[in-house]
């Protein structure tokens, strides 16, 4: 499987660092006085290649598809749920719909293979792979060319959007299913361990499930190579994301990531091309049992906890009026110089 990938630059800059911890450590504060909140204003600032960044035109965008494992019963609710919920974006209904409003967030939902046909409108982009993936017990769940053509389309969707920074979410009755496949099998780490209960599923459901994904772990038990796992196991909007993952971070643009299945676009994107990993803000933890495994592995720092699990990008636009703060902090915040305030005594 070919696949052209963008260059990204490392984000990591000596000097510049050394500038923007400086200028951290000059506001009248006690060093390290706020925590986590300095550590993302110098990632921000490492990001935008500046001392002084600001944001512009942030873009929330969604991606959904339907998967064709839903039909053996892992989860709770009907595949059909998938393309209501779009709807439901589109109509301002959903949870992410209305943060995006709040936040002031242009909501954009892409349509990567959701097994409806919908009426054109603002704010959805109908970039269909296919209607929905196939059995993956059955076989692969994408053919080789549905696989890069979807993370084609999660790029060229990026392109299409202006702005230096995208929330990434998804919708995809299934896609747990698939997140905790590409995690096990990417990362080596034992199934039972990345596999939750998704839209709630009781112990009988959970039990089910973890049986499905298992067959699909032994149907393609002989992959690795990250491309492969993902046409194998993923989905449509998953590789839409990892697309949107890896020409986002070729813009420098900073990437804000959601939950699970988010996070599973970033392990495959990561697989690709490291470097995207300096360009990713880790929200939240999600109670999503397979995240915290996830989170390890990838030595990612999420800046809330507070037992999420829904996905759509919620966490996403939670946790944006902190990267809000960080850059207001970093650019409006008084120096001790500035303020005419007393610096810490000499020890």
């Amino acid at each position: 499987m070919t696949l052209i990938l963008p260059a990204v630059p490392d984000v990591h800059d000596a000097a510049l660092a050394q500038r923007l911890q400086q200028r951290i450590d000059r506001k009248t504060k006690p060093l390290g006085a706020l925590g986590r909140l300095e550590a993302l204003a110098l990632q921000v600032g490492l990001i935008q290649q500046t001392e002084s960044p600001r944001w512009d035109a942030p873009q929330l965008i969604v991606f959904a598809g339907d998967h064709g494992l839903a039909a053996r019963g892992v989860s709770a609710y009907p595949s059909d749920v998938t393309w209501q919920m779009v709807e439901n974006f589109l109509a301002g209904g959903a949870a992410v719909s209305v943060l995006a409003r709040q936040h002031a967030l242009a909501l954009t939902v892409v349509d990567a293979g959701v097994r409806h046909d919908f009426a054109p409108r603002p704010g959805l982009l109908v970039r269909k792979i296919a209607a929905g993936t196939a059995d993956a017990t059955q076989g692969p769940a994408m053919t080789e060319a549905q696989c890069l053509g979807a993370i084609a389309m999660g790029r060229e969707v990026v392109q299409g959007l202006p702005g230096n920074v995208v929330l990434l979410g998804e919708m995809g009755i299934g896609n747990t299913s698939a997140a905790a496949l590409l995690l096990a099998r990417l990362t080596g780490t034992e199934l039972s361990l990345c596999v939750g209960r998704g839209t709630g599923l009781d112990d009988a459901g959970l039990a089910h499930k973890l049986g499905v994904l298992s067959e699909v772990m032994q149907r393609h038990v002989t992959l690795s190579d990250p491309l492969q796992v993902l046409a194998a196991m993923g989905g449509f909007e998953i590789a839409g994301l990892v697309g949107a993952v890896l020409q986002a971070a070729s813009e420098r643009r900073t990437i804000v990531v959601d939950g699970f299945i988010t996070g599973a676009a970033v392990l495959v994107a990561s697989q690709l091309v490291p470097a995207v990993l300096g360009y990713c803000v880790w929200s939240h933890r999600s109670a999503e049992s397979g995240h915290g495994v996830m989170v390890r592995h990838l030595a990612a720092q999420p800046l809330l906890d507070m037992a999420l699990r829904l996905g759509e990008g919620s966490g996403a636009a939670l946790a944006w009026p902190l990267l809000v703060s960080a850059v207001n902090v970093l650019n409006d915040m008084a120096s001790f110089e500035a303020a005419g305030v007393s610096d810490r005594e000499p020890s």
